[in-house]
């Protein structure tokens, strides 16, 4: 197996005193793409910004753990080095287009920024590259839509101009925080077929951040399961489909309307996911846990180092 592009060992992330993400652990190999799922609140967001370290510091820090990006500890990193990485070897799509977008600059200036600064390139051939990058994600006539402004684009055109922003270097490592948020179907599906072709194409490790678990089963190849800033299930697609080990993801699972027969009413998963600073000595899911045991209050389930692990007492069946 090729080596890890990137590597994240027992990171835990803090505000103050109080956990936000605890012991995450996961590494993607080169062409990968892993996904990180889970209810809002989990902590994909923050363990992404973790990753590209652009938490919000103070008060947010890096409270242990490494993430190790081509074998160097990013969390170790000071700013000048870091600003090396980030938008060259490492690009990042953002969840909001229409506010991760700068909207007094045209979308052909915030694509060539990035070329200018990672890699010298002048004015002509910057907007030259921005142009080519246009049409790469898709977006017609590509030349004339270089002067547009972001408010002059639909969502789906935004979104694919995010993409062409964090491609631009070709970077070793694309994070992707719920790339098609706010997205109709039609374009969610043309966006995700997009990072899919592009990832294989040139041979990315990808980080797709999602709640949606039928995005998970069509472009990840391994999936990892965030539960109340832990990590706790961790498999290939097809296993953890086929196979799921913890209580909570097997409700996830359940509330896919393919798993359900037509026509029926969806079931939810009770309660919601507590909160950093109220989450227990045990298994942080026992609160909604259908099926608890007396241990799963108690003592903390370990994920485990198995190809598919699962943090839980009491396995679904």
């Amino acid at each position: 197996m090729s080596a890890p592009v990137l590597a994240v060992e027992g990171l835990s992330i803090a505000a103050g005193d109080t956990l936000l993400a605890e012991d995450v652990s996961f590494a993607i190999a080169p062409g990968e793409m892993m996904g990180l799922v889970g209810e809002s609140g989990c902590g994909k967001t923050i363990t992404a910004l973790a990753v590209m370290r652009l938490l919000p510091t103070p008060p947010v820090r890096i409270a242990a753990g490494r993430i190790l990006f081509d074998g160097t500890d990013l969390a170790a990193l000071d700013g000048e080095a870091l600003r090396r990485v980030r938008g060259d070897r490492i690009g990042m799509i953002f969840q909001e287009p229409m506010t991760s977008l700068n909207p007094v600059f045209t979308i052909g200036d915030q694509i060539a920024e990035v070329l200018t600064i990672h890699r010298a390139l002048g004015r002509a051939a910057a907007r030259g590259r921005a142009a080519e990058l246009l049409d790469l994600v898709g977006i017609p006539a590509a030349i004339r839509q270089l002067d547009r402004y972001p408010h002059q684009l639909s969502g789906g055109q935004r979104q694919r101009v995010m993409i062409a922003i964090a491609l631009a270097c070709e970077p070793r490592l694309l994070v992707a925080d719920e790339p098609t948020t706010a997205l109709d179907v039609t374009v969610q599906a043309q966006i995700l077929a997009l990072i899919d072709r592009l990832r294989r194409d040139l041979g990315m490790a990808c980080l797709l951040i999602t709640h949606d678990l039928g995005v998970v089963s069509e472009v990840c190849d391994r999936v990892a399961v965030m539960y109340a800033g832990r990590i706790v299930e961790q498999a290939v697609v097809a296993d953890l489909f086929r196979h799921p080990r913890h209580r909570y993801t097997r409700a996830l699972l359940d509330t896919i309307p393919a798993s359900n027969p037509p026509g029926a009413r969806l079931p939810a998963i009770a309660g919601t996911v507590p909160p950093p600073g109220q989450r227990g000595v045990g298994c942080n899911f026992v609160a909604r846990c259908a099926a608890p045991v007396g241990r799963c209050r108690s003592d903390r389930p370990l994920l485990g180092a198995s190809d598919h692990r699962a943090a839980c007492w009491n396995p679904a069946p």
